[in-house]
């Protein structure tokens, strides 16, 4: 392998970049360090504990995420939010300004309005490169994006952006979860700092929550201070399912990729879509910024019906595809962001935000992609029923396929 792990492949990157051999059993995975106190002083004279985000698994993540990103350093994070949360509380202070893409994670934006704004920092929302640059201001610390975001796959121009910041000396910030390592790469494109919530794609299976910065050594640095003192460390175990998961990751996002690919052309045509939004199609109004700075254009995907009526029938005649929360996993999920992510919005800020009540999330999973276009197309082309009537009928045959067949969001918050 080549001593150094950025100039390998992407695949070889995942597989082996970082990985803690064992001398004393060549054991091929790296072992799992369960401890919680470590001798001191110790053969690197390094004072480990689990707090302090240093432990040889910790490590592990770290090295791998920092060679498949390009960055010279990383720091594993017990979830997307505490990264996110730890990344922002660290580099912002009262009196601040920060710009934030309009098109954010409901849980970014109401850690942005309720927590950041309560410490005294001035925050502002844009949608556009050329809105990013109206809104420096002397006081403007940081720059945080999301591409493509949640929701509607909408994605900025990160070279752009990158620019703006190195002109400004403003730190640049993006979420790249949607996207993936393996289709974009924003730090070469001039980024400071790359935030990933390891829950989804990279860990790939739905069962760890985790979160990752991928950024300079200087900057992670300074990331680890404050992180030690929030606390927001992933434990052994949960740090050696993600390097298990980080190994197909390559693989698996190909798939992600086809499959999405195949079911945004298939809604596109059925009459009872109005509106696919997928930054591979070339309809899409940000494709051609998309497709300059993405090698694929992921796993997700949303669409709007002409009938928000239908929703509710759509979702309970899935048999394939789940009703639920999250996205990343290897199986296919579906869910309403009017009734998750963008619930505690008004009706009115989510008209203007776009997020109708027809509109459905999709985090395709990689099942064959025929079975999941005939699923979407018995779920789309059948006469609506109630989802009483669906679950009373399911329950009589035993055939119900998922717990969720009568599904109610009303008391769920979407990842």
């Amino acid at each position: 392998m080549n001593n150094d792990p950025k100039q390998n492949g992407l695949s070889t990157r995942c597989i082996h970049a970082g990985t803690h051999l064992d001398p004393s059993t060549g054991g091929a995975c790296s072992p799992i360090y369960t401890s919680s106190a470590y001798a001191f002083p110790n053969s690197t004279n390094a004072n480990i504990y689990p707090r302090y985000f240093n432990t040889p698994n910790q490590r592990v993540i770290n090295r791998k995420l920092a060679a498949l990103e390009q960055g010279e350093d990383a720091l594993v994070f017990g979830s997307g939010m505490a990264a996110i949360s730890t990344f922002l509380f660290a580099h912002l202070k009262p009196g601040d300004h920060a710009a934030f893409q309009t098109d954010l994670y409901g849980g970014t934006q109401q850690l942005v309005t309720k927590e950041l704004t309560r410490l005294g920092v001035e925050v502002s929302f844009h949608r556009t490169a050329a809105e990013f640059v109206a809104a420096i201001r002397s006081n403007t610390r940081l720059i945080y994006v999301e591409s493509p975001s949640n929701p509607l796959l909408r994605c900025v121009d990160l070279s752009a952006i990158a620019t703006l910041g190195r002109k400004h000396g403003v730190l640049t910030v993006v979420d790249n979860t949607f996207a993936t390592p393996i289709n974009q790469n924003p730090i070469p494109l001039g980024f400071d700092a790359v935030i990933h919530s390891a829950t989804k794609y990279l860990n790939g299976h739905s069962d760890v929550n985790a979160g990752v910065v991928v950024s300079s050594t200087a900057i992670i640095g300074r990331l680890t201070e404050a992180a030690t003192n929030y606390g927001g460390m992933l434990d052994a175990h949960s740090c050696y399912q993600l390097e298990r998961g980080l190994k197909t990751l390559a693989l698996r996002v190909r798939q992600h990729n086809e499959n999405a690919g195949r079911i945004a052309q298939f809604l596109q045509t059925h009459p009872a879509v109005a509106r696919v939004n997928y930054p591979g199609l070339p309809e899409h109004s940000d494709h051609s910024i998309a497709a300059r700075q993405m090698r694929g254009f992921g796993g997700m995907l949303s669409f709007e019906l002409r009938d928000p009526a239908l929703v509710d029938g759509m979702l309970n005649r899935l048999r394939l595809v789940m009703p639920a929360l999250s996205l990343g996993g290897v199986e296919s999920l579906v869910c309403v962001p009017s009734k998750t992510s963008h619930r505690l919005m008004t009706a009115d800020e989510r008209q203007r935000a776009d997020i109708g009540d027809g509109l459905v999330r999709v985090s395709v999973g990689i099942e064959d992609g025929d079975d999941l276009i005939e699923d979407f197309e018995r779920a789309l082309d059948a006469k609506p029923q109630s989802p009483e009537r669906v679950w009373a009928q399911a329950s009589r045959t035993g055939a119900a396929s998922h717990p969720t067949s009568a599904w109610d969001f009303r008391t769920m918050k979407d990842e």
